[in-house]
């Protein structure tokens, strides 16, 4: 291919279809040579969106050939118009794409003098020759690949590449690498070295003996030289290097070479740029380029020479040397105080407990820390079947956090420390951390308490990694491989059940392998802590939203257990999916299976809505409900009540269960806005056109504090998970922040024009809120005192109300544009709707996507990161109200649902994939309130004066 002067694209065949139709799309790609064995799978995927024509094939390669067109535009909307004259560059080597996993795919252009003097450069820096064994460790999609490949190739040494499934097994993998083969150049990210684990990286990799000349690591942040040091053996002779650089300017852009003397010290290994030096001193972003080396990103056509590349990664500079700092997404505010995630991930990694860690922030606020422990991961067994690890796991939980309690200050110590049995990877070898947020939010759903539940559950998990339906009988004497498996579905059925028990074995791989279903079963009961059958059923109900967004009450951190007043336990469930938890005593546990009843995942299901109950208010119900749950003393069962306001005044506190009026309050006129629950629990807070602000007691509805603005307020109150300040916007322009233990205004603030109708968000681990008023300014405040950090202004009214997630703020206008912010103010993109959008947004974290609706009848849904359109629905009225998204596990339906009202008093439920319905139900009334989801139980009002409650069931459809 290059020597015709052509360029190349790797796709990677386990892509959805229409991420590589757009790839195929931006980069003009005519002709695709597919392996024989995936012809089927490439055409099934794929004819949605191109038309393709095998035009030959080549026997000896086992290689078919596909030429391949695009469909009209028209004909899909998930592949976006390119034009059909796609520039032709000469001089390219390659293009590669990005994952798509945050966004549409951008492809990167690769010129062969841009590529080229990183192989000549690393090649004579690593003396390459052709006695060398390089291991191919990363996929083609990743560009590292390219230097692996052509370094062996342009030296004549041998390149060793080896079946994806090997990488996921440590001990095979090393055994090929360092006694098979002697490889002798390892260029890896430190992740994907981690895995072997402290004995083989001392007894193998780093040996006195070892094969490898030379590790080069790459790709993320380099290990401290001291935990290098713990990996080496005192006569190891590896030449170990730091090399970084980005996919925009591919491959490599530094190398440096970490000093023997560096390895026995603490300090950190600096960088030393190859193609330029360091300009000034201090801190800042790096940035990479050159005269030469310049990249074409996707719809670029003109090579600029000196383009420089923006890194995200944070240095520090000191003459012409770089110490890195970390990425500048990792570089936080907690508490108040600035913490690098990086160095805290660094330190962690240092205990000697410790083989493996990652630190994340779950939702933007709950801090983890998923650390693979030395003994678990190093434990050999002595049998075939060992014994549990949970006694194993649980000490190494308390002595990691006692240790971390002495060396950290407390606004460092993790919130929750998650074992797990390996980090999790993604294609590139990186640390997948969206897979490691998706494995505590399993363990925290999932807790096996009784033994029929664990056999059932491994059932289920038998036959969908078998792809059996869920009628079929297992005998208990059968074998995984025997019944169909192979080495791809063992290591999914392995990676399904360590991530759903949330315990580490080493052995768990053998014991799927060489025994059977019974041994299996008999070795995971092993591995269940005894206290896992006295959790608190409280604490195993299902949460609203999965948790799928929401906002986390902060929680101190003991690192040892002591006994303590108990204090009642508070759930507090609103729109968007907003779930904030304050007083809890220990993480979430949830229990599916018991709320599934047994039912059989596998066979078809269909979904109905039906009415619980209803409350009349005596006037229309425009403001959206807030539950409040809360553990009971005398039962199992949490206390969960409804509270709402209506244009008659009133605001009624209803039982979630039976619908029952608990105690019912006049107020001083209408109520529009949504009420809020204070961070204690104890107060209901709920805005009037009266202009006042009612704290009212939520055990009897009496008012404990009344604060009186300029104007109505129809503006919902946001509670602050830290520090209880409540902040509600008001009709007089102003937002305030009340402080309803000593009953003052904190601060308030005037928005610029325009009254404040929207709800204020709050973003309380960078401390900052977002406010927007109907004169169309969008301001972010500190959230602390109020002062202004950046504000935003156009000539339409927002009505809708700012959501953040992942540093972007999304709000909807009257112009009928969605907008999307950065966190520093700057517009990324916004979509424009057909109508005006008063709908507020709600987000999907786990896939990256955000919903909102529009006043031209659709639900739309949109990719985060550039706003490309990812489904729509059409409704059969307008979508004035919030969506809500949540997890179907509860109603026995796996997958995210979402949840929208159209203003004609429909309810739908959509699968938040496709936006294909679910199901459907009617109210008597329009609908200009949200839905709040909780468990399988929806709660809305409309405007025949009733509030509602409606249950979502599921039931199997005949096969």
């Amino acid at each position: 291919i290059l020597q015709s002067d052509a360029a190349y694209v790797p796709l990677d065949p386990e892509a959805p279809g229409f991420i590589a139709a757009e790839v195929m799309s931006q980069c003009g790609l005519k002709y695709c040579a597919v392996t024989n064995g995936l012809v089927q799978q490439f055409q099934a995927s794929l004819t949605k969106y191109i038309t393709m024509e095998i035009c030959g094939e080549l026997p000896k390669f086992r290689v078919t050939l596909i030429q391949i067109e695009p469909r009209p535009v028209a004909e899909t909307e998930q592949v976006r118009a390119q034009s059909a004259d796609v520039p032709e560059h000469k001089g390219l080597a390659y293009v590669l794409h990005t994952s798509g996993t945050t966004g549409a795919p951008k492809t990167v252009r690769v010129p062969h003098k841009c590529i080229l003097p990183n192989i000549v450069d690393l090649r004579s820096l690593f003396q390459i020759n052709a006695d060398d064994v390089v291991f191919l460790a990363s996929p083609l999609t990743f560009d590292p690949s390219v230097v692996d490949i052509f370094l062996a190739l342009s030296s004549g040494a041998q390149l060793l590449i080896v079946p994806t499934v090997m990488k996921k097994i440590p001990n095979r993998l090393a055994r090929l690498l360092f006694k098979d083969h002697r490889t002798t150049v390892l260029q890896v990210t430190p992740t994907l070295l981690m895995r072997f684990g402290h004995r083989i990286l001392k007894q193998d990799v780093l040996s006195s003996g070892s094969s490898v000349r030379v590790l080069a690591l790459g790709g993320e942040a380099c290990p401290s030289p001291a935990l290098l040091s713990t990996w080496r053996h005192e006569d190891n002779k590896t030449c170990i290097f730091n090399i970084y650089g980005i996919t925009e300017v591919s491959c490599w852009a530094c190398c440096y070479k970490i000093p023997e003397s560096l390895l026995l010290s603490i300090n950190l290994a600096p960088w030393s740029p190859s193609d330029g030096h360091s300009r000034g001193e201090g801190e800042g972003q790096v940035f990479i380029g050159g005269e030469d080396r310049v990249c074409l990103l996707d719809g670029e056509d003109t090579a600029v020479p000196g383009t420089m590349r923006a890194t995200g990664d944070w240095v520090n500079a000191k003459g012409d040397q770089l110490y890195y700092l970390g990425r500048r997404d990792r570089i936080i505010k907690r508490n108040g105080k600035r913490l690098n995630l990086d160095s805290l991930q660094q330190l962690i990694l240092s205990l000697p407990q410790v083989q493996a860690c990652a630190v994340g922030l779950y939702e933007g606020l709950r801090l983890l820390a998923f650390v693979v422990s030395s003994a678990a991961g190093d434990q050999m067994a002595a049998s075939t079947f060992p014994s549990g690890s949970a006694q194993l796991g649980a000490d190494a939980t308390s002595l990691i956090l006692k240790q971390l309690s002495l060396l950290l200050p407390s606004h460092s110590i993790p919130d929750t420390l998650v074992l797990v049995p390996e980090l999790s990877l993604t294609p590139h070898g990186k640390v997948d951390m969206d897979a490691l947020m998706r494995t505590y939010r399993r363990q925290r759903d999932f807790r096996f308490s009784q033994p029929d539940d664990l056999k059932q559950t491994l059932l289920t998990l038998w036959q969908e990694a078998l792809g059996l339906p869920g009628n079929v009988n297992i005998d208990e004497q059968s074998n995984f491989l025997f019944a169909g498996g192979d080495s791809l579905k063992v290591l999914r059925l392995r990676e399904d059940i360590l991530t759903y028990m949330g315990v580490s074995s080493l052995n768990l791989l053998e014991v799927i392998l060489d025994g059977t279903f019974s041994d299996v079963l008999q070795h995971l009961t092993q591995l269940l802590p005894a206290e896992e059958s006295s959790a608190s059923t409280f604490e195993s109900k299902k949460h609203p939203a999965g948790p799928l967004s929401g906002i986390h009450g902060k929680r101190a951190h003991k690192s040892i257990e002591t006994e303590q007043e108990e204090k009642p336990d508070v759930k507090v469930v609103r729109r968007a999916s907003e779930v904030m938890e304050v007083n809890t005593r220990k993480a979430d546990r949830t229990e599916n299976l018991q709320v599934l009843g047994g039912k059989d995942l596998s066979r078809p299901i269909s979904m109905s809505l039906s009415q619980s109950w209803s409350s009349d208010t005596g006037r229309c119900v425009d403001a959206t409900p807030v539950i409040l749950l809360r553990a009971n003393q005398r039962s199992d069962v949490p206390k969960a009540t409804v509270f709402i306001g209506s244009h008659s005044h009133r605001v009624q506190a209803l039982d979630l269960v039976t619908g029952n009026l608990l105690w019912e309050r006049v107020l001083g006129d209408r109520i529009e806005a949504s009420a809020a629950v204070s961070r204690c629990g104890s107060l209901i807070v709920v805005g009037c056109y009266d202009g006042c602000v009612y704290f009212l007691c939520s055990d009897s509805g009496e008012t404990q504090w009344l604060f009186k603005t300029g104007d109505a307020v129809k503006s919902s109150p946001a509670v602050d998970p830290v520090s209880g300040l409540v902040v509600v916007g008001s009709h007089d322009g102003h937002v305030y922040a009340l402080n309803p233990q000593l009953q003052l205004c904190v601060w308030k603030h005037h928005c610029g024009g325009g009254a404040v109708f929207s709800s204020p968000h709050l973003q309380a681990t960078h401390r900052r809120l977002y406010a927007a008023s109907l004169g169309g300014h969008l301001l972010c405040l500190d959230l602390d005192s109020g002062h202004v950090m950046w504000s935003y202004c156009r000539d339409t009214p927002f009505f809708s109300s700012p959501n953040f997630f992942c540093g972007h703020v999304v709000i909807g206008s009257v112009d009928g544009n969605i907008c999307c912010f950065s966190d520093t103010g700057e517009l990324l993109w916004q979509f424009l709707t057909e109508g005006p959008v008063f709908s507020s947004p709600c987000f999907v974290p786990e896939q990256q996507k955000l919903l909102c609706g529009s006043h031209d009848g659709r639900l739309y849904c949109l990719n985060c990161s550039d706003g490309s359109l990812v489904w729509t629905f059409q409704t059969t009225g307008k979508v004035y109200s919030t969506p809500c998204v949540f997890d179907g596990f509860a109603a026995g339906r796996r997958g995210v649902l979402v949840g929208v009202a159209s203003t004609d008093g429909t309810i739908w439920i959509l699968d938040a994939r496709d936006g294909q319905i679910v199901t459907s139900h009617t109210l008597p009334g329009e609908v200009f309130s949200s839905l709040v989801v909780w468990d399988n139980t929806l709660v809305i009002g409309c405007r025949n004066d009733y509030v509602y409650c409606l249950n979502l069931k599921s039931q199997l459809k005949d096969i």
